[in-house]
């Protein structure tokens, strides 16, 4: 891969981590975009080779002035990610205005854009998780976040601009650098961090007949596989459309939690707790990627199997501590 590349959310989780990954195929024209604020998220960006870094407020100025100059391929992952943020006009605006003015800055300019999606768009899944284009429509997000994602996809698709972009609606994402963010960090990371300390993993006790505790399935997808994907479709002549990120297989919380287990060499002990009550009603008991657009895209690529990822992550984090 060469040429300019902007990466916004570039010091997050998925963000830094494609940094990481261009650096690794000799990138290093690279403009990273983040707001870094107070946290720790600074962290992410130590060791990574770029060109520059803009705070997001001066990028969006550049963006309006059209005063970017030359690039070839713009990797849009900033945005706030938290499901359980309750300012929707701080959503709308973050999430789905500043996505459009970037949008169309990389159209008028002939410049690739991929954008980050989610899977928080299917709701609780009863209409499935297809990302085919002519049941995007129907889709019914259970949070603000979701729908903020949500309403970009559909201003792109009544502009009919699915030839042109490409949006990526990941999955349960894991992996390096994500540390930073909180509460919003995966369960892995989570358990890891609650075995370390007391040696049991707390999980949300199932309010729906249909799943016993802990047997809820998500689409885990490592941080790797995540960039691979992401690359794929930033590179020249890459396909257009909009595409799940997922493995396409769904894997339970007890997988997930006895994975960890075994990566520390530990005996499993759980604990299933009281779901706050502020998000039951937006839980998704079950979620798993559709991904024949994906391999019709011409991804062929594995994915890495969940024991193999949290192995390889957990080994990371013991060497970070």
């Amino acid at each position: 891969m060469s040429g300019k590349y902007i990466v916004t959310g570039g010091a997050g989780f998925i963000g830094s981590n494609v940094i990481a990954a261009l650096n690794a195929r000799g990138v290093d024209d690279i403009l990273v975009v983040d707001i870094l604020g107070a946290d720790e998220k600074w962290k992410n960006l130590v060791g990574l080779k770029f060109a520059d870094y803009w705070e997001a407020d001066d990028f969006r100025f550049h963006v309006r002035q059209d005063s970017l100059g030359e690039v070839d391929a713009v990797i849009h992952l900033g945005a706030c990610s938290a499901t359980t943020e309750r300012n929707a006009s701080y959503l709308a605006d973050n999430n789905y205005r500043f996505t459009r003015e970037l949008c169309e800055w990389c159209l008028h300019h002939n410049t690739r854009f991929v954008y980050a999606s989610s899977a928080a768009t299917y709701g609780d899944g009863a209409l499935g998780y297809s990302d085919d284009l002519e049941k995007l429509p129907d889709l019914q997000p259970l949070n603000m976040y979701g729908y903020s994602k949500h309403m970009f996809d559909l201003w792109a698709l009544r502009q009919n601009l699915f030839d042109r972009i490409v949006g990526l609606k990941y999955f349960n994402v894991y992996g390096p650098r994500e540390a930073h963010k909180g509460d919003m960090r995966s369960v892995v990371h989570k358990a890891w961090g609650q075995i370390k300390k007391d040696g049991v993993v707390k999980l949300f006790k199932s309010y729906k007949a249909e799943f016993k505790d802990g047997e809820q399935v998500r689409d885990f997808i490592f941080v790797k596989d995540a960039v691979d994907v992401t690359l794929f479709f930033a590179g020249e002549g890459g396909a257009g459309g909009l595409f799940n990120v997922g493995t396409g297989q769904a894997r339970t919380w007890l997988d997930l939690t006895q994975a960890v287990f075994a990566a520390l060499g530990r005996a499993p002990k759980l604990e299933f707790i009281e779901m706050p009550e502020a998000i039951r009603d937006r839980y998704q008991y079950s979620t798993q990627a559709e991904v024949a657009s994906l391999r019709g895209a011409g991804y062929r690529a594995d994915f890495t199997n969940l024991e193999e990822g949290i192995r390889a992550y957990v080994q990371w984090l013991e060497q970070c501590v």
